[in-house]
């Protein structure tokens, strides 16, 4: 999608108190409270959940839509969330600096050594995103940014793996093919 086409679906869907990601509700006991990154963050689901269970969240998406929405949800809440519009092809994550990094739903391939980079040691990353099998479910489509077979344990095998799994999710109301790295 382009940059408008993510500012129209924002427009029109953009709601913050939506139900965070089921991976991260699941997980968020391992995990222990400090500062987060929140890549591609959409309408904020997960920031706003993370910040209300004791995180400083650091919240990147390139859709300006989306960025001004979450801002105006976090400022009126008083939510330790930083918002910030970034075009995350090119966006450079500072290095030893999260707790936790948070990736859903979004593949950029060029960004994994910087989110390997940008964790402090000891600190965890919860990365979700779509496999080559989802067009058969629905969007996305391009290859480009569909996970192959194992591709996101291997990009991530350097690091101390607690949880890893491939699958086709039924729990949502359209399957989804999703691969879930602790």
């Amino acid at each position: 999608m382009t940059d408008t086409t993510w500012d129209e679906k924002y427009t029109n869907d953009c709601n913050p108190e939506k139900e965070p990601s089921l991976f991260l509700t699941q997980q968020i006991n391992r995990l222990s409270p400090g500062k987060a990154l929140d890549l591609a963050m959409g309408a904020g689901r997960n920031s706003i959940f993370l910040a209300m269970n004791g995180y400083e969240v650091d919240a990147i998406d390139n859709s300006r839509v989306a960025v001004r929405k979450l801002q105006s949800f976090v400022k009126a809440q008083s939510l330790p969330v930083r918002v910030t519009q970034a075009d995350l092809t090119a966006y450079r994550i500072s290095e030893s600096t999260y707790d936790l990094i948070i990736n859903f739903n979004y593949l950029e391939r060029t960004l994994i050594p910087h989110i390997k980079k940008g964790l402090k040691q000891g600190g965890m990353l919860l990365f979700e995103t779509y496999t080559i099998e989802q067009p058969r479910y629905g969007r996305p489509h391009n290859p480009d940014y569909l996970l192959q077979p194992n591709e996101l344990i291997s990009r991530f095998s350097d690091l101390h793996i607690i949880f890893y799994h491939e699958r086709i999710d039924h729990s949502t109301e359209q399957p989804q093919a999703i691969a879930s790295l602790l």
